[in-house]
């Protein structure tokens, strides 16, 4: 915040991210809140293991300009994850303990004013998508747009593992695998 008043100050600005980051600031976790985060990062790198054990043969990501090579590619991680996770089921990463305390991050991020845009930007989109775990997300709908400022609120993400909105309902999506990992229904009002 002090960034903010000095550069108003002296007549500059700094990029909007910046302003973002700097008003973003979560307060430190509490011992039980920093469990929880902990769990669900366990919980995502087991995901992100799980995916990359069974990222073999037809499904290993080559480099080609062959767009047939590359969806068959896909379709066989796709295929092998699914495999691998038939048990799955809402709840499995965002757990029971971890959906309160996500929805209660994003809250800032959706009040006042500045929320406003933030719903008004998240309902950009209008996809139709079910909400299934272990489904790939349809091909022909829009991924959502997730300001700045609702990611920042939020537990950070390995490489191709993304937070999207469907509706109000946060989704945990496999940008490489094209795969919903899991959601929380409700996660914003």
């Amino acid at each position: 915040m002090w960034k903010v008043l000095i550069c108003t100050m002296l007549g500059s600005s700094l990029p909007a991210v910046s302003l973002i980051a700097a008003q973003a600031q979560q307060p430190l976790a509490t011992p039980a809140e920093a469990k929880l985060i902990a769990d669900f990062d366990a919980r995502v790198k087991a995901y992100y293991e799980l995916r990359d054990k069974v990222d073999e043969g037809k499904a290993r990501q080559t480099q080609t300009k062959e767009p047939e090579k590359l969806e068959a590619q896909k379709k066989a991680l796709v295929a092998n994850i699914q495999k691998a996770r038939a048990a799955a089921k809402p709840g499995d990463i965002f757990t029971p303990e971890i959906q309160p305390f996500i929805k209660r991050l994003l809250k800032p991020a959706i009040k006042g004013t500045d929320g406003q845009e933030n719903k008004n930007t998240l309902k950009e989109e209008k996809p139709m998508v079910a909400l299934k775990v272990n489904a790939p997300y349809p091909e022909n709908q829009p991924l959502s747009i997730v300001p700045p400022d609702v990611l920042l609120q939020l537990p950070k993400l390995p490489k191709d593992m993304e937070y999207r909105f469907v509706k109000k309902h946060l989704i945990l999506y496999d940008s490489r695998a094209s795969l919903i990992v899991d959601f929380i229904y409700n996660a914003i009002p």
